[in-house]
Formats: structure tokens, sequence, C-alpha cells
């Protein structure tokens, strides 16, 4: 377990050097000048060249990568075009909203997915899988900024039960958590469903049922953990897909996380913090599938990890 570790955060790492190659290269790939964009459009030729002087736009570009990967890894990502203050200051505040918002909603979803796709598996076309299916199908059909707006109007204007909008309470919390969540939830209770049908038919689980065990420990302590695998990989591709995809649900809710930021600096051509911003997300969600593939010898013993 200890080589496997050490031996997946050696593979990370040129992957992590492929992600700052995408990333700096964001800069040079951008339409038009990115002295003349970041001075403004009024600049003089005079004030061009001393904003690329600035930006070391003059180097030879390995001289600039190595400039911007030495820089990264001291934690300077560059200043805000926009307001002038570091990069990781701006993007810091934000970056934790986002993540509280794709946590606590990917938690809401693996509840209520699981326990779905348990039910469902468990009582395989009965009317209560049926149930289960048909809303998971919703689920998945259903945009999430339409699903904030519905929560919205019926349960924070008609009736006014949870805020508009916000972000720092438990109460604000609900609604953001619930859009952003459903649809994830559809997608674990259909891939759990999937994965206790094919577990709960294999020769270990009819002995188990032989023998007499409770059918609920059967389902729970031996077809569980291992139907979880496969969910297990949905779970962490969810969590990175969140973090990056959470801007609709921000912006509905007038939430200042971290993708609503990086939409404001695009809009407003504040290229250092899209660049500061993409390479956080990108590192965190090599981070998490990391996490993801140890956490398989965890639920089985018996998976050998090459």
């Amino acid at each position: 377990m200890i080589k496997y570790t050490i031996r997946r955060l050696l593979q990370t790492i040129p992957v992590m050097f492929g992600v700052t190659i995408i990333v700096f290269l964001m800069m040079h790939l951008i339409p038009g000048d990115p002295a003349q964009i970041m001075a403004g459009e009024r600049a003089s030729e005079t004030q061009i060249e001393q904003m690329r002087d600035r930006l070391g736009l003059n180097d030879p570009l390995y001289v600039q990568y190595g400039t911007f990967v030495g820089n990264a890894v001291q934690g300077d990502l560059g200043n805000s075009i926009r307001s002038g203050r570091a990069v990781s200051d701006e993007i810091g505040v934000r970056f934790w909203i986002t993540v509280e918002l794709a946590l606590y909603s990917t938690i809401v979803s693996v509840f209520i997915g699981i326990i779905a796709g348990v039910i469902s598996a468990t009582r395989r076309n009965s009317f209560s899988d049926m149930f289960i299916m048909v809303f998971a199908l919703f689920g998945l059909s259903m945009p999430n900024f339409w699903l904030g707006l519905m929560l919205i109007q019926y349960l924070a204007l008609n009736i006014d039960w949870m805020p508009v909008s916000g972000w720092g309470s438990p109460q604000a919390a609900i609604l953001p958590v619930i859009t952003l969540g459903t649809a994830g939830a559809a997608i674990i209770a259909r891939m759990m469903r999937s994965s206790m049908l094919e577990v709960i038919h294999q020769d270990y689980i009819r002995t188990a049922r032989a023998k007499g065990v409770k059918e609920r420990y059967v389902v729970y302590k031996h077809a569980l953990r291992n139907a979880m695998i496969p969910v297990v990989t949905v779970v962490g591709l969810q969590f990175g897909t969140l973090l990056g995809g959470a801007v609709l649900t921000e912006t509905v809710f007038a939430i200042n996380g971290l993708g609503r930021l990086v939409v404001e600096a695009i809009s407003q051509r504040d290229f250092p913090i899209v660049q500061g911003a993409v390479l956080i997300l990108a590192l965190l969600f090599v981070f998490v599938n990391f996490l993801v593939d140890i956490s398989y010898r965890l639920l089985n013993k018996r998976i050998e990890l090459d």
C-alpha cells in the first residue's frame, strides 16, 4: 500500500507538469497581445512595452515558463489586472466557498444516491424501483439553473422558508446544495443500482444466504462494499466536476464562489485570475482522483494495487 501510494504520487508529477504547461500557454493563445489587453485599449506603445517587460513577455518562452512555475510553487500567481491584488488573495476566499458548496452537494448526492440505489436494486421491478428510476431520470434531465430558480420561487419567495441568495449560514446553503446535488444523486442512484444488481448475484452472496445470514447483513456488509467500488469512481469525478461547474448555481444564488469569479475575470479579461483558478482546480482534481485510487484498497482488501 505504501509503495503504491508513493508510485501514484510520482505518477501525478507528469500530469501536474502538463497542467502547468496548458495553463501557461493560456496567456500566449489568447487573441491579440496580452500586454496590450492588460495595459488597456488606450495605452501608448511605451506603456505597452513597459507592460511586456513587467510580464516578462520579451524573454524566451522557456524562461517565461520557468519563471511561471517557480512563482507558482512559491504561491505567487501574479496580480489581478482589475484590482491589483495578489491572485492568491483574490482566489483564496472564493475558492473555499466553492469547495464547501461542492463538498456539501457531494455528501447529499452520495447519501441519497446510495440509499435510493440499494432500495431499487433489492426491490427490482417493484413500484419502489420504478419510482426511484423515474425520479433519477428526471434528476438527470433537469437543468440545474432551472431547478434553482424553481426552488427560489416556491421555497424562498412564495413560502419564505429559505433565503433567496447568499452563503455563510446552514439555512442559506440548503437550496444551492439541493440544486447542485440533485443530478449527482440521480447518477449515483443509477450506478448503485446497476452495481448492486451485479454483486448480489455473485456466488459468495448466495453462499451467505444459504448459511442463514440475515438479508440486511448480506446486503449492507457483503454486497454494498463491493458494489461501492465503481460508485467511488463516479463520486470522485463528480466532485471534481462540481468544483469547476458550479458557476451556474453560484450565479443563480448570488454566491461569491470561484466559478463566479472566473466568469467575471473572463468578461474583464483578467487573465492572471483565470490562470490561477484553472491551475488550482486542475491540481485539486488530480489530487481527488489520487484519493479515489487509494480508497479502492480500503473498500476491498483483496484488490491488488499495482
